[in-house]
Parts: structure tokens; C-alpha cells; sequence
């Protein structure tokens, strides 16, 4: 058995960071000086010392043991024979400090913890803080004489992490001991390394898996009664400016960086709402662009890209403080790599699609939409749909975003200048690359997104503006075919929403043959217009928008939708009839609109009234 790589597994180093704090060129005495009391001479006198190897090392005349073991020579029998210990000095140091921590550090069962153990191991760790800062305190330039009260501090630190496998107990004993405020004040800690372990202890703490599944409902509130105490203690901010205090080219900060953007995480799925906190009283939202700047790919870039998507969700305030910090020109800078290459592995791929993501969210606003148009990314978006890289399918989805409502004009005009119609219907007609084939996922979420382009075309392109007659005998050329296609496109959806219709009819029989409520609401208007939407609806109403334009615009297309859908055994008014559930649905709430605008509730009514039948 080798005894040295056990004890490796069972007793962690302690971080190198201690370092951090040591002259840059130490003397000889300071050397001897820093010995731990386990490496002074004792009654042995075979025990080897720092100051004989030294002396032997000078003379030449010794090699220390192998492995470094300080015991090496020391551990003999009768005969001679040695029996070394298989220990560096180092871990030995490792070894002390445990035992004089009664081992705070080892759990072997953390469903063993109980009050009392909770309660001792937060008493170890409020003696441990306030030891070293009390040696901190009276010695602050003198490194040797608080160094053994940091290394205690380490691991009474590392000694909480179990505490996270009994959420219930141990985090209202955390709150009410004040080791929480405790805790947090180390973040600010002179030793970059004791801030790193706090980060982790907290990212491990704040876990939304932590504790037992069986336990679930009491665990939620155990998390949320520490996660106020750490917001009570300015936890947000003291993790924000520590991220810009580590240096990422040491592991152990790049680690630490990693572990403070997992705490956000953490927070965020915990109250979504603290986002706009999060943005407002910190700079993190400077950080995290200029963090996915970096040209070398790596954990903590993507992991910025996510972070910053999650803070563009919901926030109206969050997008315009990123259209302030230049994000959009960050964005598309940082996507522009992506038009002529793949990413290089599942990693990047996910970094990429996190930032078309992050970039989609903040075009739901105006403002943002100025801004994309003014940095060319309609330009960027249609050349990127050309090189057919799996940056294609996410520039589809972007530019559905950029040129939908009535302030996506602008962009709608740019992007028929550009010669995007050609490749925009070549992704409806089904022409993908392999890649995307070989997903279907993939192929129905461009459908959609290419169906949502040619409606915000046909709502946003002047009637009598060149651009629209380009787009218009798009779909009249090659004998119709686009017009075919829009066509088994809505024979595909309606399939599809019949057999949402069913499942929702036997969803709803069997709630009544068990003769239980609707509690959560199932059944409700607005829940069962949801699912038919995600069920077919959304793709049904979207086409038979585009088909209501078509036809109007154009009696060739009028003349050969009729005759496709009477095969169907379908007329304009099954169209008409979608149309009408469409409007009576559409949100009044839309964005302000532009001088000479219309709503889509107004443009459906136009539709219906020129299809043969006036609005309800």
C-alpha cells in the first residue's frame, strides 16, 4: 500500500497563498525562525532539525530522506532497520494542526452532525478568527508570528463545509452564532487564500442541492434564512470586489473566481429579483463583459457568459445598464469569431450560445435595438447565416428578436439591404447544413425563428417600399414554392395542435375520474392558450399571418393558396378563424411605437377586414 498517496487523499494541503505574504527575499534567520514547534530538538537525539540539515547541507555531506520524511532516520528497531513514517515535513505540519483542532476537519458521516457538534465546530471557528486577528493585529509585520493561527483558521474554515449536509440544523445555528458576519468579514482578509476558502465554504453552503430530498420544504427555508443573512451583511458586494482582487493567472484564485460566480448562481435561482441589486449597487456587470473579452477561452469566461444571460432574463434595468457599458458592441465582437469557425469544444459551444442569449434578451428593448443596428449586427447576423457554422441557428434566433415590433424596422430595412432574404429562404425551403439535420430540436427552432423574421418583414416593410415588392416575389418565384412550403408548414402545426387538443381532453378526464381539484391552476384560460401555443398553435398562427399578406398583396398567390388549401379540404376562413384567436390573445401592453406604427392587434384587424370578415 503506498502509505503517502493515502495519507495525500485523506489530509488536503493547506493553499500555497501563504506565500502572498512573505518578503520576496527572505533571510537565513527568518528561515530558522519559522520552524513549528514539532521540528524543534527534543530528547531524540536522532531527530533531525531544520538547523542540522542545514548545517549538513552546507558541508555536503547528507541527503535528506526520500519523499522529504523528517523521520525518516529517526524511526529505527534494535537492528538498524528503518521504518519511516512515508510523511513530508509538510504534511506532518498538516497532521499537527488537525489534532489540535480535534479535528474539526474530518467528518466522516455528516448525518452524524448533531447541535452539539454544529455548535462546537462554530466555536472553533470564532476562536480560530478571532486568534488571528488578534496575532494579526499585534504583529503585522512580522509574518512568523501569525502564521500557525492562519494555518488553524484555514482549516476551522474548511471545517463548516460539512455543515451543508444538514441545512435544518446547522444554518439557524449559523445566523444566530453570528458566525455568518463572521464569516463574511473575512472576505476582506489581508491573506487572499482565507478570502478563497470563505468563497467556497459559501458557494458550498448556498447549494440549492444541499441536504436531503426528503427534508425538502425545511431545507428551503434553512437556505432562505441564510441567504438574508448573507445579503444583510453586504455579501454581494464584498464578492464582487474580491473578484476584481484575485489574480486568475494563480489556480487557486482562478478557482475562487470560479466559486464567487457560482454564489451568484446560487442566489439568483434563489430570488431572481436580487438581480437588479446585484447590477445597480455593483460594478459586476463591467466585469462580466470585460471577463468574456479574454481571447483564451476557460471555465470562468463561459461561466461569465451564463451569469450575464441570467441577469438579462427578466430585467428591463438590468439591459439598459448593459446597453451603457457598450455590451452590444462587446457582444456581436465576441460572436464575431464564431462566423468563420465552430467552437472548439461543448464548453465554447455553450459559451457562444449564452452570449447570443444574453444579447437576445436585451433586444426586447428599443433602446437595445438602436444600438445593435448602429454596431452592424443585421450585417454580422446575415453573414454569419450564410457560412452555415452552427452560429447559424442562434443568428436566426437573434435577428427574429432584433427586427420584431414596430421598432425593429429600422433593422428590417438593413437587413433586405444586407441580401439576407436569399439565405433566410434557404433555412425555410430546409436547406441546412449537416450538422443541423442531424437535429431536429434544431431544424423546428430555425422554422420558427424564420417564420418570425418574415412576419416582423411583412408588418415592418412599407407597402409600397421597394424591399417588400424583393419579398414579395420571393414567394411567387419557382412556381410558388415558398407558398407550398408555408403550406405543409401549417398542415405540420395543426397536427400537431390536434394532438396537444387530445392530451389536454384526457389530462382533463382524468383530474375528474380522480375527482381532484385544479389546484395548480392546469385548466385555466391563459395556462391551456400557453400550451396550445407551444403545442402547434404559435407556428399555426405565425404562418396564417404570412399567408393573410401574401394573399391580399398578390392574386397569383391568392389564386394557388386557394386550390393547395381546398386539397386540404380547407378554405380562407380556417384561416381567418386562426387569425381571430390571434387577435383576440395579442397583449395590448406593446412597446411605444413609432411615428406612423401600427400594433398587431390593428394589423390583424386590417387582415381579417380584408380577408371577407370583420373582427368580433
Amino acid at each position: 500500500m503506498d502509505i503517502d498517496k493515502l495519507f495525500k487523499i485523506e489530509v488536503p494541503k493547506l493553499p500555497a497563498g501563504y506565500k502572498r505574504k512573505m518578503p520576496d527575499n527572505p533571510t537565513p534567520d527568518m528561515l530558522k525562525r519559522m520552524k513549528l514547534d514539532s521540528e524543534a530538538p527534543t530528547e531524540s537525539p536522532t531527530r533531525t532539525t531544520v538547523e542540522d540539515v542545514d548545517e549538513d547541507m552546507e558541508d555536503g555531506t547528507t541527503d535528506f530522506a526520500p519523499g522529504g520524511d523528517a523521520d525518516y532516520f529517526a524511526e529505527e528497531d534494535d537492528e538498524g532497520r528503518f521504518f519511516g513514517g512515508g510523511l513530508t515535513t509538510e504534511q506532518k505540519d498538516i497532521l499537527n494542526i488537525f489534532e489540535k483542532a480535534g479535528g474539526e476537519g474530518v467528518q466522516d458521516d455528516p448525518g452524524e452532525l448533531d447541535i452539539t457538534a454544529i455548535r462546537r465546530v462554530l466555536l472553533r471557528f470564532e476562536r480560530a478568527a478571532n486568534k488571528n486577528q488578534d496575532q494579526r493585529s499585534k504583529y503585522p509585520d512580522d509574518p512568523t508570528r501569525f502564521i500557525d493561527s492562519e494555518a488553524d483558521l484555514d482549516a476551522a474554515i474548511k471545517a463548516l463545509l460539512p455543515l451543508a449536509q444538514a441545512p435544518v440544523l446547522s444554518y439557524t445555528e449559523l445566523v444566530k452564532s453570528g458566525a455568518v458576519s463572521q464569516l463574511v468579514g473575512l472576505l476582506s482578509h489581508e491573506n487572499a487564500d482565507i478570502a478563497i476558502d470563505v468563497v467556497e465554504v459559501i458557494h458550498e453552503l448556498t447549494d440549492e442541492d444541499v441536504g436531503d430530498e426528503e427534508e425538502e420544504e425545511a431545507t428551503a427555508d434553512a437556505l432562505k434564512i441564510l441567504i438574508e443573512a448573507l445579503l444583510a451583511n453586504s455579501i454581494l458586494e464584498l464578492l464582487v470586489e474580491n473578484m476584481k482582487r484575485f489574480n486568475e493567472a494563480e489556480e487557486s484564485d482562478r478557482q475562487g473566481v470560479f466559486h464567487i460566480l457560482g454564489i451568484f448562481e446560487n442566489v439568483l435561482a434563489f430570488n431572481p429579483s436580487l438581480s437588479e441589486y446585484l447590477v445597480s449597487k455593483t460594478n459586476i456587470m463591467a466585469w462580466l463583459l470585460n471577463r468574456m473579452k479574454a481571447k483564451v477561452f476557460d471555465e470562468n469566461r463561459g461561466y461569465s457568459a451564463e451569469i450575464l444571460s441570467i441577469l438579462l432574463q427578466d430585467s428591463t434595468l438590468n439591459r439598459a445598464k448593459f446597453g451603457e457599458e457598450n455590451g452590444v458592441e462587446i457582444a456581436l465582437e465576441i460572436l464575431s469569431q464564431y462566423r468563420r469557425k465552430d467552437p472548439a469544444n461543448a464548453d465554447e459551444t455553450e459559451f457562444m450560445e449564452n452570449t447570443f442569449d444574453a444579447l437576445c434578451s436585451a433586444l426586447n428593448e428599443p433602446s437595445i435595438k438602436k444600438l445593435f443596428l448602429d454596431a452592424e449586427g443585421p450585417d454580422l447576423m446575415v453573414l454569419m447565416l450564410k457560412e452555415k457554422l452552427l452560429s447559424r441557428s442562434r443568428a436566426i434566433k437573434t435577428l427574429d428578436y432584433a427586427l420584431s415590433g414596430p421598432t425593429g424596422a429600422p433593422a428590417c430595412q438593413t437587413f433586405i439591404e444586407a441580401l439576407g432574404l436569399k439565405t433566410l429562404f434557404s433555412v425555410l425551403m430546409g436547406k441546412s447544413t449537416k450538422k443541423q439535420k442531424a437535429s431536429e430540436a434544431h431544424a423546428s427552432e430555425d422554422t420558427s425563428h424564420t417564420l418570425g423574421i418574415l412576419a416582423s418583414l411583412f408588418s415592418n416593410i412599407d407597402s409600397d417600399a421597394p424591399e417588400r415588392m424583393r419579398l414579395l416575389i420571393k414567394f411567387v418565384e419557382n412556381n410558388y414554392e415558398k407558398v407550398d412550403k408555408l403550406l405543409d408548414i401549417r398542415e405540420s402545426a395543426k397536427v400537431r395542435l390536434k394532438a396537444t387538443e387530445a392530451e389536454i381532453a384526457a389530462d382533463k378526464q382524468a383530474l375528474e375520474d380522480e375527482g381532484e381539484k385544479d389546484e395548480e391552476g392546469m385548466f385555466e384560460e391563459d395556462a391551456l392558450y400557453l400550451r396550445r401555443l407551444s403545442g402547434g398553435l404559435y407556428t399555426l398562427q405565425t404562418v396564417d399571418y404570412i399567408l393573410a399578406w401574401i394573399i391580399m398583396e398578390d392574386d397569383g398567390i391568392r389564386t394557388h393558396a386557394l386550390q393547395m388549401l381546398a386539397r386540404k379540404s380547407q378554405t380562407l376562413d380556417d384561416v381567418v378563424k386562426t387569425l381571430q384567436v390571434y387577435h383576440d390573445n395579442v397583449d395590448e401592453a406593446e412597446e411605444e411605437l413609432p411615428e406612423g406604427g401600427m400594433t398587431r392587434k390593428s394589423i390583424l384587424e386590417g387582415l381579417i377586414g380584408a380577408l371577407g370578415q370583420a373582427p368580433s
